[in-house]
């Protein structure tokens, strides 16, 4: 069994996503896609593969960029950027589920070994305040992937996103805004530490912005104590515009314990409207792709180094 943890820095292109691409087409899953429409997003998965790699070349050290991808439509990508370098993350979820389930079911490990990525990756929707089987079921799944990951020398990411229940939402007026900066960080540090006590050590937790620095000493304190001080935090994106992911990575750079960022969907969702819709500029759209993570990256960095000195 390894060491929990992983404390260097990690700056995560996240496109991972299917049911998302799927929606753009007006279905609700990629099960409907025709091979057309699958291949498109296949293509422009490499694409956009092809321009982070632009990037690092540009900016970042080789061994501090991650690719978080899908078998589905980046199986291509991901034995690329293996061969190529990078951090390879894989994800072993269904797109799109409230419950968490494998994409490939029990043979899940397989498709792991196929790839042999540096982390194994699973996204979840959780909430203290969900109903006692509905949690239940969700750690026995993570706790498999967990397992299994630690066993086999991979490291373990685990997304969390805290969706607010309705009656969550009610106690701060019905405000989105409001849920993020009064109660989401106490509820996350409430889920870290039940996932914790289920026997689940991510080596790294991926986890959704905050505005105020307290609220991410909260979390990094709950996510390191004991045993566990190598285990680092990624913020995400969560499909934000550019001046709120902006204020988040802000908030947390310079804060030890959070080693970088996964933003996707900020950086390269115009570029794929464009590509699908075979509008004239979309060369142009892809073309900034680059720049787009560069400027993430030099507000986390810069703000760390400030924050640092």
């Amino acid at each position: 069994m390894q060491e929990i943890g992983y404390n260097k820095p990690l700056y995560i292109l996240p496109f991972d996503h299917r049911a998302t691409f799927a929606v753009s087409f007006g279905y609700s899953s990629t099960q409907y896609l025709s091979l057309q429409q699958r291949d498109l997003i296949r293509d422009f998965k490499m694409l956009v593969y092809n321009h982070f790699k632009e990037i690092v070349h540009r900016k970042i050290p080789l061994g501090y960029a991650g690719i978080l991808c899908d078998e589905e439509f980046g199986s291509e990508v991901l034995r690329e950027a293996k061969g190529d370098g990078f951090v390879t993350i894989l994800t072993t979820e269904k797109s799109g589920q409230n419950i968490v389930e494998f994409e490939y079911g029990q043979d899940f490990e397989r498709h792991i070994e196929k790839f042999k990525p540096e982390f194994t990756k699973t996204l979840i929707k959780f909430n203290p305040e969900d109903l006692p089987d509905s949690r239940e079921k969700q750690k026995r799944h993570i706790k498999i992937l967990n397992d299994f990951s630690h066993t086999n020398n991979y490291k373990f990411l685990l997304e969390v996103l805290v969706l607010p229940t309705e009656k969550q939402l009610a106690e701060v007026g019905g405000s989105n805004v409001d849920y993020d900066k009064v109660l989401r960080a106490d509820l996350t540090v409430n889920i870290i530490s039940e996932l914790q006590d289920y026997g689940i050590e991510p080596d790294v937790w991926k986890l959704e912005g905050f505005s105020e620095k307290e609220n991410y000493t909260k979390i990094i304190s709950a996510i390191q104590k004991e045993h566990r001080q190598n285990v680092g935090l990624v913020i995400l994106g969560r499909g934000a515009d550019e001046q709120h992911v902006e204020e988040w990575l802000k908030a947390g750079s310079g804060i030890k314990g959070i080693i970088g960022f996964a933003v996707g969907r900020t950086v390269f969702w115009n570029a794929w409207e464009k590509f699908y819709k075979k509008e004239a500029d979309s060369e142009e759209a892809l073309n900034s792709i680059p720049d787009n993570f560069i400027k993430f990256y030099n507000v986390f960095t810069e703000e760390s180094s400030t924050n640092s000195a």
